[in-house]
């Protein structure tokens, strides 16, 4: 207990550094590969922290690592800090009220996921300057994770050789170890190609690329009866072939995003999908092209290291919250049709209650949790390649939708800075509770077939639609 009481106070005492790097990055919000000046800040503090810096980490420009101590276990913190489009929103406002008309904005929160985990890696690090126990600790600056999948290309690449356990958070309504999985998922661009043709005059000259398209949504359509209920399958037309309809259109782009409870189900659920492509091009005499952009493996759990985070939840106990806190909250809450307020209770499987715009208790440790967390992430891919634990930290108002102005709004607030540092407490104490007991981590190391979805010719691409 008391080497836990000193990494939280730690955490305080370099605590204004972190909110200042926080509401910097907000400041900036860039899309994915784009953070050049958010993955500079994350540079100029690990720097000024005494870490030693590895640029362009995993081959990525938009990457940074860093590295302190000797020996293992080596202990990587996972950080994060690319924005959204078109969720430009003024701090601190209880109403849509964009700063840059269809710009960016940190709706997910990254702008203190990635400064909380580096709160949590230098008291990490001071704590073992301070008492030479052996043992590394790394954070990661990872681009890319709204639908770019920037940790597959740093795996691939090595950025995680030698990582003994990886720990991260994501600021959220409610705080609680992470224990369901989240859904694999791989992006693809379909590209069909036929021949235009005046589609009065010589209709029978064209191949219509849009026709491909359309007969590959039916297609899609008609397959989801028949697979598994846990799958989702999602598309956008990026290229319909143009605006003037008395043309045979030659080109169609058809985004599709297709998820899965596990790898080992999306594999063959992809296939089905190509498949029907293929078939929409035979029909209609056209050729398509399929472009892998990005995939995400399902998140591995960690029983062992779960519940050494839940032990360190309650040993935090619950945020330190002022009336202004719950103000705000309320202000914000009004402004969330209620059926939201009501399901994020039931997505969380806990009772719904009335009136509570901050949720501030300790929500005990489900193993079986039987909920999904129904978006991805690439943390999924980490926890294939080592054991890997996730937080979720109260940080904004019962209700808040991720990627909502709402959540951008709440990214500078005082609650969004407690619950930072709250979850940089809880990730810190775990890590030297590993650090202390690195047997622990040989409970929890299994050897995982792990294949990652996106092929090896495919590089960084220089944007992609979020997940």
């Amino acid at each position: 207990m008391q080497n836990e009481k000193t990494i939280w106070q730690l955490v305080d005492q370099k605590g204004p550094v972190f909110e200042t790097l926080s509401e910097s990055v907000w400041d900036v919000p860039e899309t994915n590969f784009q953070e050049v000046s958010s993955c500079a800040l994350h540079r100029e503090t690990l720097l000024e922290q005494g870490f030693r810096v590895t640029e362009c980490a995993g081959g990525l420009k938009t990457a940074v690592m860093g590295e302190s101590g000797k020996g293992g276990p080596v202990i990587a913190f996972l950080g994060e800090f690319d924005a959204l489009p078109n969720l430009s929103q003024q701090a601190n406002v209880s109403h849509p009220a964009p700063i840059t008309p269809d710009g960016n904005g940190h709706g997910c929160g990254h702008n203190l996921l990635g400064a909380g985990a580096l709160a949590a890696a230098t008291a990490v690090k001071d704590w073992l300057e301070q008492t030479g126990t052996p043992g590394t600790v790394r954070y990661y600056g990872c681009p890319a994770e709204e639908g770019g999948a920037g940790k597959v290309f740093m795996i691939r690449n090595g950025a995680f050789d030698g990582v003994d356990c990886a720990i991260s958070w994501h600021p959220f309504a409610f705080t609680t170890v992470c224990p369901p999985s989240s859904l694999a998922n791989v992006c693809m661009d379909f590209v069909f190609t036929g021949r235009s043709s005046h589609a009065a005059m010589s209709p029978h000259l064209g191949r219509s690329a849009l026709d491909a398209a359309e007969l590959m949504n039916v297609g899609v359509n008609y397959l989801r009866e028949h697979m598994l209920p846990t799958s989702r399958i999602h598309y956008a037309y990026i290229n319909a072939g143009g605006k003037a309809a008395n043309v045979v259109q030659s080109e169609t782009r058809i985004r599709y995003m297709i998820r899965a409870e596990k790898l080992e189900d999306l594999f063959p659920l992809q296939k089905r999908v190509e498949n029907i492509a293929h078939g929409a091009a035979l029909m209609t005499e056209t050729q398509v092209d399929i472009q892998v952009l990005s995939g995400m493996a399902n998140l591995m759990p960690a029983p062992k290291l779960e519940k050494l985070m839940q032990h360190n939840i309650e040993e935090l106990g619950p945020l330190p919250l002022s009336p202004t806190d719950y103000h705000y909250a309320q202000d914000i809450q009004a402004t969330i049709p209620q059926t939201d307020i009501v399901s994020a209770y039931s997505m969380m499987e806990i009772p719904y209650q009335e009136n509570v715009s901050i949720f501030n208790e300790i929500i005990p440790y489900r193993p079986y949790f039987t909920k999904n967390i129904l978006g991805s992430t690439d943390v999924g891919d980490v926890s294939w390649i080592v054991p890997t634990v996730q937080l979720l930290a109260t940080t904004m108002a019962v209700g808040t939708s991720l990627h909502s102005w709402q959540a951008t709004a709440q990214g500078k607030s005082s609650l969004a800075h407690k619950g930072m540092l709250h979850a940089a407490k809880i990730m810190a104490a775990t890590a030297i509770n590993i650090l202390e007991n690195p047997s622990i981590l040989e409970k929890e190391n299994k050897k995982r077939d792990y294949k990652a979805i996106i092929p090896k010719t495919v590089e960084p691409p220089s944007t992609h639609e979020p997940r």
